[in-house]
């Protein structure tokens, strides 16, 4: 499956109920409930919308892994994939961002590992190492880079949708977050920041570093 359905197949469950329960509502006459759940329906397939996007084509470009709004960049030692320097870029994922992630650089997926924790907000920095994440290790040309999924306050569910060994080019998708969240991407130290925070990004087409 490639997943490039116009909208995310996780996402049908969520969209179908309140549908249906929105016509039978309308069938018994129950009109402001009906408008309450249509209108969770129409959310839903908002929320779980994933769009094309325009790749840029180039060497050395490494892309968002996610939509949404820049929290911080930080220089920090990564010792278990990296292992040295590493510059961490957190985006935090408002519930009108698309939840769709992509892979920063074209790379090999070299281990996916599942860490348990709580559901913090997804803004808040203890996040990144208290709450349930998934991390996603993938090797390059450029070097080893991690791409983090985060839960967060109503975030609950982190699906991967890539295997260890799959390589994938730059831009495709991951996985996705359901609800409000947060992802991280880990890149080697020596690359050139292209973003700063406060900046919106898009995943798969605004580029935030570059070798």
């Amino acid at each position: 499956m490639n997943h490039r359905e116009i909208v995310a197949a996780e996402g049908w469950a969520f969209i179908a109920l309140p549908a249906l329960l929105a016509l039978l509502c309308f069938i018994l006459s129950w009109k402001i409930a009906g408008i309450i759940w249509a209108g969770l329906s129409l959310f839903c397939l908002f929320f779980f919308r994933n769009p094309e996007r325009t790749i840029p084509e180039g060497v050395g470009l490494v892309v968002s892994p996610a939509d949404g709004r820049v929290m911080d960049v930080a220089r920090i030692e990564e010792p278990l994939f990296i292992k040295g320097e590493a510059i961490r870029i957190r985006i935090f994922l408002n519930l009108f961002n698309v939840h769709i992630n992509r892979m920063p650089v074209e790379g090999t997926v070299e281990c996916i590992q599942r860490v348990p924790g709580s559901f913090l907000p997804a803004y808040n920095e203890e996040a990144s190492y208290k709450n349930q994440r998934n991390y996603i290790g993938i090797f390059s040309q450029e070097g080893r880079f991690i791409v983090a999924q985060i839960t967060g306050l109503i975030a609950r569910r982190l699906v991967c949708w890539v295997t260890e060994g799959q390589h994938l080019a730059r831009g495709e998708r991951l996985g996705l977050i359901r609800f409000g969240s947060c992802t991280e991407v880990y890149i080697p130290g020596h690359a050139d920041v292209q973003v700063a925070p406060g900046d919106k990004v898009r995943g798969g087409k605004s580029v935030i570093a570059k070798f």
